[in-house]
């Protein structure tokens, strides 16, 4: 069901599950992600397989939806030849399928609008490295078209994702202002450092006096760099934290694949709440089962 109370509303009252892996989800169902705008090129020739992975978080208990606008802009969709009215369509679409998965449950759900970093356009793994060559300002003037096409289309919250330069996180909030919707910020982050290496307690303090920003914290990193990391955001900015690490497996470039175990522990996450956590999920390769487990973990 669409929520009744606001994002930051239900944050002063409870700690939300947020789902896993949308890639992953998208594989399990048997989608080819080979190209170039990965799960994003789904919203063209596969919007129901988008649903249906939702919808499985939604069943594993996840209340918060993250969108799959991730590797979404329309430098990258003009690549394949979508002109820029069909773009903001399909961006839009991102957050109605999200809407829709989210409708099948009782529960209140709900939708985060991803804004990937502008290196997840490059798909070159940019965004694991940040330092562009491109200024605050050329950033911002990038991400603000698709903030607005997002924006317009109704999410209860922009999720500025894996950022992995501060650099890029000025550029981002900039581009959201005025746009109508809060946000939360999540580096994705390499220890006590964001990617790009500035100072993870530098990187929070940019949102600790921005309203807009409802919550703080990091994604797409490590499960043992984000109890650290937990405890930093609170601590500097005093806002809730966001929370949701890969599976501690690690990608390997030359052979394509994954490697070393997982080591995301959903019983783990009990301290991270602790700490000031109030989204907590998952991103690359934690599933619906694990959220299912953290969703039971915190009900506890």
């Amino acid at each position: 069901m669409k929520p009744v109370r606001t994002l930051a509303a239900a944050l002063d009252e409870q700690v939300l599950v947020l789902d896993g892996g949308l890639s992953n989800q998208l594989q399990a169902q048997g989608c080819d992600l080979s190209d170039a705008l990965w799960s994003a090129r789904l919203l063209a020739d596969g919007p129901e397989q988008i649903e249906a992975a939702h919808a499985a978080y939604v069943r594993a208990g996840a209340q918060v939806l993250i969108t799959s606008s991730y590797q979404a802009t329309f430098e990258g969709f003009a690549r394949r030849g979508t002109g820029r009215a069909e773009a903001a369509r399909l961006l839009a679409r991102s957050v109605e399928l999200a809407r829709a998965a989210g409708g099948g449950t009782d529960r209140e759900v709900w939708v985060a609008a991803s804004v990937g970093p502008y290196g997840a356009m490059l798909a070159d793994g940019s965004e694991y490295r940040g330092r562009y060559g491109l200024s605050v300002g050329e950033l911002e003037r990038f991400h603000r078209p698709r903030v607005e096409a997002l924006a317009e289309a109704g999410p209860d919250v922009l999720a500025l994702e894996t950022v992995p330069d501060a650099d890029e996180a000025e550029g981002l909030l900039r581009a959201v202002e005025g746009c109508g919707v809060p946000v939360w910020l999540s580096y994705t982050i390499d220890g006590p450092r964001t990617r790009a290496g500035q100072r993870l307690e530098d990187a929070f303090g940019l949102a600790a006096g921005v309203d807009q920003v409802v919550a703080v914290g990091v994604n797409c990193c490590d499960p043992r760099d984000a109890g650290p990391a937990v405890e930093l955001a609170a601590e500097v900015t005093g806002k809730p934290v966001v929370v949701y690490p890969n599976s501690g497996e690690e990608w390997d470039a030359r052979a394509r694949d994954w490697q070393g175990g997982a080591t995301f522990a959903p019983d783990t996450t009990s301290r991270w709440r602790a700490d000031g956590a109030r989204l907590i999920g998952g991103c690359c390769r934690v599933g619906p089962d694990l959220i299912a487990e953290l969703a039971a973990t915190l009900e506890g």
